[in-house]
C-alpha cells in the first residue's frame, strides 16, 4: 500500500557538499553546507547548487559568479554539520572549523584543502525557484586527493566516504552493489 504525502523535496538521498566562495569587499572567504547539489550536464560539465537568498554565501556567490563545491568526508561531518549552521555573517568558519583555505587553480575562490574532491565552478544561469534561487554553473577545474584515485585514476568510494542527506538526517554510503551497464551485459540486452 502506498501513502500520499504532500509535495516535498523527496528525491533522495542527496549529496553533501562545502561550497566554497570568495569573500566581498572587506568580507572573508565563506564556507556553506549544500544537500541541494547534483549533476546537470556531462557536455560542458556542469553541477547545480540551490541556495536561500537569505544566506550569506547566497550575496557572496551573487557577486563573485563563481566557487568550489569541495567533497567532504564522512569523517568531516562536524565540521559539516557547524558549517551549515553557522551564518559566515557571525563566523570565520575556515579558521573556527580549522580547515585550510587554498588558493583554486581557476577560479577566484578557496577550495578545501581537508576535502578529497574540490570541484571549481563559474556560474552561467541563476534561476529564482521560490525558497532557493537554483545556480547552474559549469565546472573548470577538479582535484582529487591522490589517495582516493585507483591506480587508473578512477574514484575509490570507500575511500571518498562521502556524506548524503536524508530527511534531516546524514548518512555515508555503503558498498557497491553494481555498476552501469552490467545488467543489460548480464541479459544480452543492449
Amino acid at each position: 500500500m502506498k501513502i500520499e504525502r504532500k509535495p516535498s523535496a523527496a528525491l533522495l538521498p542527496t549529496p553533501v557538499v562545502l561550497l566554497s566562495v570568495a569573500g566581498h569587499g572587506k568580507e572573508k572567504p565563506n564556507i556553506i553546507t549544500l544537500a541541494w547539489a547534483g549533476t546537470v550536464c556531462s557536455t560542458p560539465p556542469m553541477l547545480s547548487v540551490a541556495i536561500r537568498p537569505t544566506r550569506h554565501s547566497h550575496r557572496l556567490v551573487n557577486a563573485a559568479r563563481e566557487f568550489v563545491v569541495n567533497v567532504p568526508r564522512a569523517e568531516q561531518l562536524e565540521q559539516v554539520d557547524l558549517a551549515g549552521v553557522w551564518s559566515g555573517a557571525e563566523h570565520d568558519k575556515f579558521e573556527e572549523l580549522g580547515l585550510t583555505a587554498r588558493q583554486a587553480s581557476v577560479v577566484n575562490a578557496p577550495l578545501i584543502e581537508e576535502c578529497p574532491v574540490n570541484i571549481e565552478c563559474v556560474v552561467r544561469h541563476q534561476l529564482a525557484l521560490g525558497a532557493h534561487d537554483l545556480y547552474i554553473a559549469e565546472i573548470v577545474a577538479v582535484q582529487y586527493d591522490e589517495d582516493v584515485l585507483d591506480g587508473q585514476g578512477r574514484v575509490q568510494t570507500k575511500k571518498l566516504t562521502p556524506i548524503a542527506y536524508v530527511e534531516g538526517e546524514y548518512w555515508s554510503l555503503g558498498e557497491r552493489i553494481g555498476s552501469y551497464g552490467a545488467a543489460a551485459k548480464a541479459s544480452g540486452r543492449r
